[in-house]
């Protein structure tokens, strides 16, 4: 016979840690807290798909004139919208029969959740940062596209979003195999070729090993840091006032050189962190909370973004 109070506690105590547990992630993880910070990280209503308008081209109906010359009203083209299907995630909290046997005060069993969520918290951010580096093949297409995908294109002459880069030059990112060693020269040709004006590169994410061999490279009165990063828990050192960092999910040889303000990690706002009821199946000694997230991540503007591969120590 189910206790009532105690499931009543299970939920109220889920339902209570939601937000937090939200937060946890999206700070949790480099790409995540760069999104987080661009303010990047939104929720939609839903529809068939995500879908991002794009402008590509200048509106023509514009120019200098003088007194009365005619003024074009001329429609112009230069708008599209890229397209990005939706992808799920689930993490389960399970409770077991022995578990709900020995933790029977009100107490115990918020701090038996507790736990559970901290470990849910822990695996969302984990493999969630993990297909957020990969190319949306995993699992058969349901992983969640990733970085490889968004701007190393992989390979880079299929569509993404629906449109393709080889057809679409202003769809193409920055990519470039260099098969070598880094340099100081080719992070600058690369963080400049992504830049027009002050839109700019915001973010280096990298490996370890190439973050280190960063380091290396620097004098030391030059080894520059955002304390604002290093406070949110993140070793950087800084490449044109941009902070670089390391996480150990993105590929071997790569260097991204992102914009955030063209990435953006789109949650659907009914299933966000969404729990489910607690249930205890007929053939099983447990009860189980379902936490569901629909979303993607999305690019808008491929020509901000940038890669470097093949690079060595």
């Amino acid at each position: 016979m189910a206790n009532v109070n105690f499931d009543q506690i299970l939920a109220t105590t889920l339902n209570n840690h939601l937000d937090k547990l939200e937060d946890n992630v999206f700070s949790a993880r480099p790409l995540f807290y760069f999104l987080s910070e661009a303010g990047q990280i939104r929720k939609e209503d839903g529809g068939a798909k995500i879908v991002l308008p794009l402008i590509y081209g200048m509106n023509q109906a514009a120019g200098s004139f003088h007194d009365r010359d005619p003024l074009l009203t001329t429609p112009s083209d230069g708008i599209t919208a890229a397209e990005f299907p939706w992808k799920e995630f689930y993490a389960t909290v399970t409770i077991s029969g022995r578990e709900e046997a020995i933790n029977n005060g009100e107490e115990q069993i918020i701090n038996l959740l507790e736990a559970k969520i901290m470990q849910a918290e822990e695996t969302i951010a984990e493999l969630l940062d993990q297909q957020l580096f990969g190319d949306g093949t995993g699992n058969n297409g349901k992983d969640w596209d990733g970085l490889k995908k968004l701007v190393a294109g992989h390979p880079n002459d299929t569509s993404i979003g629906g449109i393709n880069p080889q057809t679409h030059s202003y769809w193409a990112s920055n990519r470039k195999a260099v098969d070598g060693a880094l340099t100081i020269a080719d992070m600058t040709n690369m963080f400049n070729t992504c830049t027009v004006g002050a839109d700019s590169p915001k973010v280096i994410l990298t490996t370890q090993d190439l973050y280190e061999k960063y380091e290396s490279l620097l004098q030391p009165q030059a080894r520059y840091t955002s304390m604002q990063v290093a406070d949110a828990g993140f070793q950087n050192l800084l490449f044109k006032a941009v902070p670089m960092t390391y996480d150990i999910y993105c590929d071997e040889g790569y260097m991204y050189f992102l914009n955030p303000k063209y990435i953006r990690l789109v949650g659907h706002s009914d299933v966000w962190f969404k729990p489910t009821p607690f249930i205890r199946p007929e053939d099983r000694n447990a009860k189980y909370s379902q936490i569901l997230l629909m979303g993607n991540l999305t690019v808008s503007n491929r020509k901000r973004q940038g890669v470097m591969t093949g690079l060595t120590t």
